[in-house]
C-alpha cells in the first residue's frame, strides 16, 4: 500500500514568480489532493485607493495592481466612476482605449508563452518569445513614454493621442506579429516534446469550469464562449465583431488542458492583431477628453454619488471593480477590486489532481496566475467579520516587544 507524504510549494518557492502556499498530498509520483493558501503577502491597496487625495491619484495606483495588467485595472476603475459621474467619453478616445487594451494583450499572452515554455524546460524558447515580445514593448513606450505603467487612461478619455507617427510604427509591428505567427504556432503545438508535456495534462472540464466560475483563456479552454468584450461590450468594442476564442476553432476538439489553454492565447494574439488593425482603418477625429481642465473634473466626481459594478476582459479573464462616491467626498469612497486570478485560482485542485509532481509548474502556470492581483486579507470569527486597522496591527507589535522584553 502507498503512503501518503504531503509536498509544501511555497509561499517563497524558486519556482514561484509571488508568494502563494501549494500544498499537495502526493502517493509516489502521484498528486492525490490539492490545497491553495493565498494571502502571503498583502499590499492593501484598496485601502490606499480609498485614502488618496482625490479620485484622479487612484487611477495610477489602480495602475500599480498588476504590473502586466497596468491598463485594465485603471481602465475598469475608471469606467466604473464614468458611469456614476455621467461623464461621457468622446468616440476617438474610446478607439485609443481599445487599441491600447489589445496591445496589452499581445504583450501579456507572450510574456506568458515564455514563461510557460520555461516551466517546461524550454529556455531557448523562453528567450525566443521574450525577444520577439519586444516589438510590442517598443511600440508602447513609443505610445505612451513608458514600456510598463502606461499612464493614458482619465476619466472621460485617454491622457495622450494616438498620432498619424505612431500608425505606422503599430502597423509594421502588427506586420511582424503576422510573420512570426506561424513559427510561434509551430514551436508550441507541433514540438512532440511540449506535445507530451501539455496534452491530456492539467484537464479543466467543462462542467468543473463553469461550476468553478473560471474565466478567461482558462473558461475558453475547456470550450465556455464567454468574453466580456463579446457579452457586455464596453469602449468601442460594439463596433467590431468580437467572438470568444475556443481550442476547436484550430483543432476541431476541445479537451481542456495545458495545450488548449496554449492555443487559445496564441489565437487570442491573432485576434488582437485584426482588432488593432480594424481600429486603425476606423478610428473617427475628434477629441480624446471629455473634460480637459482636471480640476472641472474633479469637481464634477466630487458632486456625484452612487455606486457602480464595472466589468472588462482582461488578458487573463474578467475583470471586476466596485466602486461607490460619496457627494462631498473628494477621493473614492468605497473600492473593492476581483481580478480573474482570484477566481481562476480555484481551479488549480481538478487540474492538478491524479497528475505528477512534475506537472505542477506547467499546469499552475497555465491559468497564468498573479498573485499580486489575488492576495487579500478577511477574518472572520463567530460569524462576525473584523477589520484589522493600522492601530490594531500596531498594538500587536508592541505587545510582542514587551513580552520579547520579559
Amino acid at each position: 500500500m502507498a503512503h501518503e507524504y504531503e509536498l509544501s510549494i511555497g509561499p517563497i518557492h524558486p519556482a514561484l514568480k509571488e508568494p502563494i502556499m501549494i500544498r499537495v498530498k502526493v502517493e509516489g509520483e502521484e498528486i492525490v489532493d490539492v490545497d491553495v493558501i493565498a494571502s502571503q503577502n498583502h499590499r492593501g491597496i484598496e485601502w490606499l485607493g480609498m485614502n488618496r487625495n482625490n479620485a484622479i491619484q487612484s487611477i495610477y495606483l489602480a495602475e500599480r495592481v498588476c504590473g502586466i495588467c497596468n491598463f485594465c485595472h485603471p481602465s475598469c476603475l475608471v469606467m466604473a466612476v464614468e458611469e456614476i459621474a455621467d461623464i461621457e467619453v468622446p468616440e476617438r478616445a474610446q478607439y485609443i482605449r481599445v487599441i491600447q487594451g489589445e496591445l496589452e494583450r499581445i504583450h501579456s499572452h507572450l510574456l506568458w508563452a515564455g514563461v510557460a515554455a520555461h516551466e517546461l524546460g524550454f529556455d531557448t524558447l523562453l528567450h525566443y518569445v521574450w525577444m520577439v515580445r519586444e516589438k510590442v514593448m517598443d511600440v508602447l513606450e513609443l505610445v505612451n513614454g513608458n514600456r510598463v505603467t502606461k499612464s493614458i487612461i482619465m476619466y472621460g478619455g485617454v491622457r495622450r493621442d494616438i498620432k498619424e507617427e505612431h500608425v505606422e510604427h503599430i502597423r509594421k509591428m502588427l506586420d511582424y506579429y503576422r510573420n512570426a505567427f506561424s513559427k510561434l504556432a509551430k514551436f508550441f503545438l507541433e514540438d512532440k516534446t511540449m506535445e507530451k508535456r501539455t496534452r491530456e495534462i492539467g484537464i479543466l472540464t467543462e462542467r468543473d469550469a463553469i461550476e468553478l466560475a473560471a474565466v478567461g483563456p482558462t473558461a475558453r479552454a475547456s470550450g465556455i464562449k464567454k468574453d466580456v468584450r463579446q457579452d457586455f461590450p464596453y469602449f468601442a468594442y460594439p463596433d467590431f465583431d468580437i467572438h470568444a476564442i475556443t481550442p476547436d476553432e484550430l483543432t476541431g476538439y476541445t479537451v481542456g488542458d495545458v495545450y488548449d489553454r496554449i492555443v487559445v492565447r496564441l489565437l487570442e494574439v491573432k485576434q488582437s492583431i485584426d482588432i488593432i488593425e480594424e481600429a486603425l482603418n476606423e478610428m473617427p477625429s475628434g477629441e480624446i477628453i471629455a473634460e480637459k481642465k482636471l480640476v472641472k473634473l474633479m469637481a464634477k466626481i466630487k458632486a456625484s454619488e452612487g455606486e457602480a459594478v464595472a466589468r472588462y476582459e482582461a488578458p487573463r479573464g474578467e475583470d471586476i471593480h466596485y466602486v461607490k462616491l460619496k457627494k462631498g467626498f473628494e477621493p473614492l469612497y468605497s473600492w473593492k477590486v476581483r481580478a480573474p486570478t482570484y477566481i481562476n485560482i480555484l481551479s488549480w485542485r481538478p487540474m492538478l489532481v491524479g497528475y505528477q509532481i512534475a506537472d505542477i509548474p506547467i499546469i499552475a502556470a497555465s491559468i497564468d496566475p498573479c498573485m499580486s492581483c489575488t492576495n487579500r486579507i478577511a477574518v472572520v470569527k463567530d460569524g462576525k467579520e473584523r477589520i484589522f486597522t493600522s492601530d490594531y496591527f500596531h498594538e500587536l507589535s508592541v505587545k510582542k516587544t514587551r513580552r520579547l522584553m520579559k
